[in-house]
């Protein structure tokens, strides 16, 4: 009996497999569980039904392709091969393509997506920005061929032929038509200053037809746009996950031009009615105004200022006279007291002494007080109230 390595068995049983004609092109219908999504692109689960499981993997070149994100417990159909992964010795299915079984797949990602960026608050009215009252011109994304892009056209000039209309023409469909509409709305933010407000759609057409309205990055450019955007996408029933993002979802293109351009007749007729509206309101407050003015003109204050301002000036005048009467007070007190310190005054003038008989003596530049500063023959100077005396000291007598 030949002995072999763990690796030669692992070997001979995927060989095996390989070459069986079943598992090379199965589909397998079970329920998602342990969903793994790796960085490196790669999905990993198990599908399983009441009894029993299998391993499963979806290489990323496939699962790039899926149009739905897988969730666990959710009932799939995996078609791909069945093989053996040699290094672990497990059977597994390889997926190659994965649809929800009871609703097709483009449904699901549509909920699925929604829900996401629901979530996130794309759709939320206070982001929603106002569209322009007096747009100068409208950039518009669609085909170039077809009728949406002669129905906006024709509405908006028959609207207003002033403003100007720019086209960037897109695919609307099919794989190209997803990366056109985000080069289109980037375009058109990168110069600001081509246009004020953007239209946004296409014509009726199967979920397939309009999923590029659908996709991730188209709804995710859509948001961020800082220019408005107006979506027109499909029949009035048909809704995309653009029409829910825009800032304004037209029922259909012609509905968008309407929008996006408003009427001059309209125009015309609104100022017409606003500057009779302001004529009107002018007018009666000039009335107003003018009654006013009458009723003053006729007013007794305007006949009599003395009405109005006689009892001020009494008050005034006793204000007056009761303020000459405090500042007299005031001065008397002032002169009397003045009076009293003069007096004061006077009794310390020397001057006033020497009119009452009294004299100074000096002895050269000082007062003589008292006998003990003299002796004989000292010269002194003796002033009177008339005049000057001089005498020389021929005698001191202590005591009078």
């Amino acid at each position: 009996m030949a002995i072999y390595s763990v690796n030669q068995i692992n070997a001979y049983i995927s060989e095996l497999m390989s070459s069986d004609a079943l598992l090379k092109r199965i589909i397998v219908r079970g329920e998602i569980s342990n969903f793994k999504f790796h960085s490196s692109g790669h999905c990993y689960f198990t599908l399983k039904d009441e009894t029993s499981a299998i391993k499963a993997v979806i290489f990323r070149r496939f699962a790039q392709k899926l149009r739905f994100r897988p969730e666990n417990g959710m009932l799939v159909l995996a078609c791909g091969n069945i093989n053996v992964y040699e290094r672990d010795g497990v059977y597994q299915l390889y997926v190659e393509q994965l649809v929800p079984e009871g609703a097709g797949a483009l449904s699901l990602r549509y909920e699925q997506l929604k829900k996401q960026l629901a979530e996130e608050g794309l759709f939320a009215e206070e982001n929603k920005k106002a569209l322009p009252m007096r747009p100068k011109c409208v950039g518009i994304i669609t085909s170039k061929t077809g009728a949406v892009v002669h129905d906006i056209f024709k509405v908006a000039s028959n609207r207003d032929p002033s403003v100007r209309l720019l086209l960037f023409p897109v695919s609307v469909q099919g794989k190209d038509a997803a990366g056109q509409l985000v080069e289109a709305l980037h375009y058109f933010n990168a110069h600001r200053n081509l246009c004020d407000v953007i239209i946004i759609g296409r014509g009726g057409g199967s979920m397939e037809d309009l999923w590029p309205f659908n996709e991730e990055n188209v709804v995710r450019a859509v948001y961020a746009s800082n220019i408005p955007v107006v979506s027109a996408v499909g029949h009035e029933t048909d809704y995309t996950l653009t029409d829910f993002v825009s800032d304004v979802r037209a029922a259909t293109p012609s509905h968008a031009a309407e929008l996006c351009v408003p009427s001059r007749e309209e125009w015309l007729r609104r100022l017409a009615l606003l500057e009779n509206h302001a004529t009107d309101v002018v007018r009666e407050n000039i009335n107003i105004r003018r009654e006013q003015l009458h009723k003053c003109m006729n007013s007794i204050v305007f006949k009599n200022t003395y009405y109005l301002f006689g009892a001020k000036y009494q008050q005034l005048d006793l204000f007056l006279t009761q303020l000459d009467n405090a500042l007299q007070k005031k001065l008397d007190a002032k002169k009397n007291m003045l009076s009293i310190l003069a007096g004061k005054i006077s009794l310390l003038n020397p001057q006033a002494a020497l009119q009452r008989g009294y004299s100074m003596v000096y002895k050269g530049k000082q007062v003589v007080k008292s006998t003990a500063d003299l002796k004989r023959s000292d010269k002194l100077k003796i002033i009177l109230t008339d005049g000057q005396v001089l005498v020389s000291v021929e005698d001191i007598a202590k005591d009078m």
